[in-house]
């Protein structure tokens, strides 16, 4: 079993490794075969723009350590039509703090919004983030208003805990005791 692989019911999510990062920076076609799925037109998700992916990219050269503890892509098993398909991404800042606390975002494609998959994915990255002794706690930072993010943190048991970082935004909270509840 591939630790930076994580299977949901209808979901696989695989860790972004230096060969993925670059993949999707420059070469598309590479892309889709090292993830083994099509890769949409209007890719890649919100909010993941080319800065974002240097970004992580740049985390993971500074750090080998922190292969699973960045992005994650998230593939659709099956399309409908019998294809795999890259529908968003999802991940963390970086590994846990000396505290144990890790910051975790998730963008999906609009055409698959709806449709629980934000939900499903952030799921199974707090079971694979939990099932690491250091990891204490997760948050998440929203926009005020998006109420689907809203929902996600909400499905997967997150509360409130207060403002967010940034004008605008709202922090939400899980822990270990409430995750395994």
């Amino acid at each position: 079993m591939n630790p930076h692989i994580i299977n949901t019911p209808r979901l696989q999510l695989i860790a972004a490794s230096h060969k993925l990062g670059e993949a999707e920076l420059v070469d598309r076609r590479e892309f889709s075969r090292l993830l083994d799925a099509e890769i949409p037109e209007n890719w890649p998700p919100p909010d993941n723009d080319e800065t974002t992916m240097k970004w992580f990219q740049d985390r993971l050269n500074e750090n080998p350590a922190n292969y699973g503890w960045l992005a994650w892509y998230i593939i659709l098993k099956n399309d409908g039509l019998g294809k795999r398909m890259a529908i968003g991404g999802c991940g963390f800042k970086g590994a846990p703090d000396e505290k144990g606390w890790v910051e975790t975002g998730y963008g999906i494609m609009e055409s698959f919004h709806l449709k629980g998959y934000a939900t499903e994915a952030l799921n199974g990255l707090l079971k694979w983030a939990f099932g690491h002794p250091e990891t204490k706690s997760i948050f998440a930072e929203t926009v005020t208003g998006n109420f689907a993010s809203l929902a996600v943190l909400l499905k997967n048991g997150f509360r409130l805990v207060g403002p967010g970082s940034e004008e605008g935004t709202i922090k939400y909270e899980i822990t270990r005791e409430e995750f395994l509840l």
